[in-house]
């Protein structure tokens, strides 16, 4: 049966992952276009939590902007080759997601360089990201941490529309461009208002590992999971350039 919230918790993520036949796929971006954002997704064994979190937040910026991201997983301990978990794949295709296709990869330095954000599931997992390369200290968060500190700017944003001006990359016609540079600055807007974001628990920033253990465990990673990604998307969307305008607003 399932818990009071569950439901309404899917009902809420899935309206905003409606599947568009694409969903999991990545289509190459024409020669002349800026590169995506690159987002990678890490957990311990790449089959159980990174997956279904690269899975829908793919998704979701798919309908942000197509050919603007690319989200990838690995694990710190990846069971290689590996597809996901059925019960993580059965989350998957509820909110409208594709689990097809996948296969665990162990975290490497070569899968870190040149990330633009890395997203961890625990903050074990921020620590072993920065072993393999700690140039992405400012760069690398628990997702549920960094979902927080979006929060965070969107409230401010909310609470100063129409009585500030935002001072940020201009669309100049390229959206793809001007949703480069605004990801390329996100980390550094978010880190500025962590202090404002800090769980009373900090173990309110980590992601409960279902693996090996009864349906009810994936449930609570669903329900740990789903805010942080809706968050994620939420920002995406608010900010997301527009041809001919900014490209959003902080």
């Amino acid at each position: 049966m399932e818990r009071a919230g569950w439901g309404g918790r899917r009902r809420a993520v899935a309206c905003k992952l409606k599947k568009d036949g694409r969903t999991g796929w990545k289509e190459e971006a024409p020669l002349d276009s800026p590169a995506p954002v690159r987002i990678l997704t890490v957990c311990t064994g790449n089959i159980c939590r990174s997956p279904v979190a690269e899975r829908l937040l793919q998704a979701g910026l798919n309908q942000v902007m197509q050919g603007g991201f690319e989200v990838t997983s690995a694990g710190t301990r990846a069971m290689v080759g590996d597809p996901m978990q059925p019960i993580s794949a059965d989350i998957v295709r509820t909110f409208g997601g594709d689990p097809g296709n996948f296969a665990a990869r162990q975290l490497t330095p070569k899968i870190l360089r040149g990330v633009d954000l890395v997203l961890t599931m625990t903050s074990g997992h921020r620590g072993e990201v920065l072993q393999l390369d700690a140039s992405l200290l400012k760069r690398t968060f628990t997702i549920r941490e960094f979902a927080r500190m979006l929060d965070v700017l969107d409230q401010r944003a909310a609470a100063a529309e129409g009585t500030e001006s935002w001072e940020g990359t201009h669309d100049d016609g390229d959206p793809q461009a001007a949703n480069h540079t605004f990801w390329r600055g996100l980390p550094a807007r978010a880190a500025a208002v962590r202090h404002l974001s800090l769980p009373a628990d900090s173990a309110e920033n980590d992601i409960i590992d279902p693996y090996r253990r009864a349906p009810e465990v994936y449930r609570q990673m669903e329900d740990e999971l789903a805010p942080a990604i809706v968050s994620i998307l939420r920002h995406a969307r608010l900010n997301a350039p527009v041809r001919g305008t900014r490209a959003g607003s902080l």
